[in-house]
């Protein structure tokens, strides 16, 4: 790895509009992490799922809005070693799928975890990823978009998704963004959804992110023990 950014599948779709929209929701979630767990320069924090990306103002948006990146391990499947160059202190790790995270038991105070999440597979690899998290942090902080929010994320498309799944896939499988009707590509998730991933006792809660007044957003936050 040179350390220099790269093309990134899950931005491949991504416009100026969304751009800023995601931003706008980003910084809201991060706000949201503060204001909960409220953490101090001591505090340790993996970060699961960075990206390559360094084109679009919301990539790697923790990292950039952290008041102590000296402080995160970040991994990702994606090259994200140019973090390690733009943050003095910060440590990357290149991890593969469907493999444990290459960390002991509760190694790390919180685990954040950014849209990473639908990205993983079916429901069965998605509750196994949420119990990787909860093994690894103290506790927890994962967003998701919302199955429900009336544009698809990362086709832009509006209300397509709405449909049967198995209709709504071969539809999207027909247009230019074929990408997203796989489910190991995505797999979006609703708010009950989300919290049925969730080992009993482990979930806090599911705080929703709106736009405009409509949840655009899921953010499950709790303790992992």
């Amino acid at each position: 790895m040179d350390g220099s950014s790269s093309v990134s599948a899950y931005y491949q779709h991504a416009t100026s509009l969304a751009s800023r929209v995601s931003w706008h929701v980003r910084r809201k979630m991060f706000k949201a992490f503060m204001n909960h767990f409220q953490p101090g320069p001591e505090t340790t924090i993996l970060d699961v799922g960075v990206t390559s990306d360094d084109s679009f103002q919301e990539s790697n948006y923790f990292e950039q809005l952290y008041p102590y990146p000296q402080r995160i391990t970040c991994v990702g499947t994606e090259d994200g070693s140019h973090l390690e160059a733009r943050y003095p202190g910060l440590v990357y790790q290149s991890v593969q799928p469907e493999e444990p995270l290459p960390f002991a038991t509760a190694a790390f105070d919180i685990v954040f975890c950014n849209a990473v999440i639908e990205h993983v597979g079916n429901r069965g690899a998605q509750a196994a990823f949420v119990r990787e998290l909860c093994r690894v942090g103290k506790a927890f902080f994962i967003t998701t978009p919302n199955r429900w929010f009336p544009v698809e994320h990362h086709s832009g498309l509006p209300l397509l998704h709405y449909l049967p799944q198995s209709l709504y896939r071969g539809l999207l499988r027909r247009t230019p963004y074929g990408y997203w009707a796989d489910e190991e590509h995505l797999n979006m998730l609703s708010a009950a959804g989300l919290a049925r991933l969730f080992p009993p006792l482990r979930l806090t809660l599911v705080k929703k992110i709106r736009v405009a007044g409509v949840c655009s957003n899921l953010i499950a936050i709790g303790k992992a023990a």
